[in-house]
């Protein structure tokens, strides 16, 4: 019985397949950092969400008493100095309301399942925008992927797997044929989601370096411990609320008539 030929592959063909097993590799990290930077955004919009709604709320409270305070002072002792100091807390109270009453205020807690993040992975590695092989492809997955990270975000997993069955569903926008037309493509794919790779990474380190991110990492430290950040600092300021509240009856006693 004669032996099958195992034909030789040719050295572009060995390249190709080669660069095939690169891009592979490398759109499973980029699906993976896609998914990554998701959750991280999402989970500090969460926690951003709690804080308002529990310390920031009090802030508004506490900076509405300062600015009734000054207020006061301005009418008892009026100068330009104290009403612009009354003008000053009176900004500040509004400023302070309007951030902790926000939109931000109503983000709730994200804990996508697993299932919702399998989709997600898989739509990452086929629509992603670097993959394009043209402007309208690029157009195409942009429109998709961002439909898609809203299906995540809104914890949406049939409306991620009808998106992504669209794009499978959808004409196929490679253009032109033969090895070294595709090994070229896949060679600026694979530079397209290395670069992507690298802007995630940084997004990602400045994100961990924010001003919410260290906070919730210090609730997270604490709770280990035992404790509740956001709820010590809600309590530090109702005591603060109560001193400036006592300061506003004490100064309308004193003569100045409350507006």
């Amino acid at each position: 019985m004669s032996r099958p030929v195992t034909r030789r592959l040719k050295p572009e063909e060995e390249e190709l397949l080669r660069k095939r097993e690169e891009l592979a590799a490398i759109s499973a990290i980029l699906a993976e950092r896609e998914l990554e930077l998701v959750d991280l955004r999402r989970q500090l919009a969460a926690f951003e969400g709690r804080y308002l709604r529990q310390v920031g709320a009090l802030y508004a409270e506490l900076d509405e008493w300062k600015a009734r305070i000054a207020e006061l002072q301005a009418r008892l002792n009026p100068s330009a100095a104290s009403k612009a100091q009354a003008a000053e807390a009176r900004a500040q109270a509004r400023q302070t309301y309007e951030e902790s009453h926000g939109e931000a205020s109503e983000r709730q807690d994200f804990a996508p399942s697993p299932e919702l993040k399998k989709i997600y992975r898989e739509a990452a590695k086929l629509m992603h925008p670097d993959f394009a092989t043209d402007a309208a492809d690029r157009e195409r997955r942009t429109r998709l992927m961002a439909e898609a990270n809203h299906a995540y975000e809104a914890g949406d997993a049939e409306a991620l797997q009808r998106i992504l069955d669209e794009y499978q569903g959808g004409a196929d926008a490679v253009k032109g044929e033969g090895i070294g037309v595709e090994l070229i493509r896949i060679i600026r794919q694979i530079s397209q989601a290395k670069a992507r790779v690298c802007t995630i990474d940084e997004q990602l380190a400045a994100l961990r370096k924010s001003e919410i991110a260290l906070l919730r990492k210090q609730a997270e430290e604490m709770m280990r411990e035992g404790r509740d950040l956001l709820t010590e600092l809600a309590s530090a300021l109702r005591e603060q609320i109560e001193v400036a509240k006592n300061e506003y009856e004490l100064l309308t006693k004193q003569g100045a008539k409350p507006a």
